[in-house]
């Protein structure tokens, strides 16, 4: 909710009137992918603006401010990342300025890094299965697709290769319009990378495709950390007619 419409202050209200509950902070939520520093300083002035009339009105001092995370990440080579260490820079000089003009203690900070983190660590390789040439377009087909990754086909998303799905479907594309070797062949490896953030989280069992193992590896040691869905997995959900 905007800090500025007073659905906040009424929200904070309501907790401080339940003797059972005890409001330590304010979280906010900015959106994905943010990229820019500046869409957080607004954020901490808007915070610590309703965290003095908080003050004001009750006499409370919040002990924390949660700003979230939407951190965006590089996908592709040449994309926009956030300066994680300028961010935590600017955001605390912001907060202590912001802290100091109103009066209050500077509370604790807390930020949400979330995929800035787990993206990078991983990724997600495909077997080839065929490869189809027309004219100018080379189509790659894999082992995978929507239900390993359906974010390129709901949220126009873009990896570095280039390979059409599975699932037979019109949308069904991990990634389009990017360079891949001319000696592509089947039973090639196809690894795209920082997929770790929702590749397993957002995994389906789309058209009865099994979910894919997940393995950590770790100078040159691989362990299995979560098994491959097997059809058996499958079928055990099914009690019959």
């Amino acid at each position: 909710m905007p800090p500025l419409d007073g659905y906040a202050q009424h929200a904070s209200a309501r907790i401080l009137d339940q003797p059972q509950l005890q409001l330590t902070g304010l979280h906010c939520h900015l959106g994905s992918q943010i990229s820019s520093v500046k869409p957080y300083l607004a954020a901490v002035r808007r915070l610590v603006g309703l965290m003095a009339r908080l003050y004001e009105q009750h006499g409370l001092v919040l002990p924390e401010l949660d700003l979230g995370g939407g951190h965006g990440i590089a996908y592709r080579p040449g994309e926009p990342a956030l300066d994680l260490t300028l961010l935590a820079r600017k955001v605390r000089a912001e907060l202590i300025e912001a802290c100091t003009a109103a009066g209050l203690a500077v509370p604790r900070l807390i930020i949400e890094p979330g995929r800035a983190i787990a993206g990078p660590a991983g990724i997600a390789p495909y077997h080839i299965l065929a490869v189809k040439r027309t004219g100018a377009h080379t189509y790659v087909a894999v082992d995978g697709g929507m239900s390993d990754n359906p974010r390129p086909a709901l949220y126009g998303v873009r990896y570095a290769p280039r390979p059409v799905g599975r699932h037979c479907e019109a949308g069904d594309v991990v990634a389009a319009d990017v360079e891949l070797p001319d000696d592509i062949r089947p039973g090639d490896l196809l690894a795209v990378p920082v997929a770790s953030a929702y590749h397993l989280s957002m995994a389906s069992g789309y058209n009865l495709v099994g979910r894919p193992p997940v393995v950590a590896v770790d100078e040159g040691h691989a362990r299995l950390l979560i098994r491959r869905e097997s059809l058996e997995d499958i079928r055990s959900r099914d009690v019959g007619l």
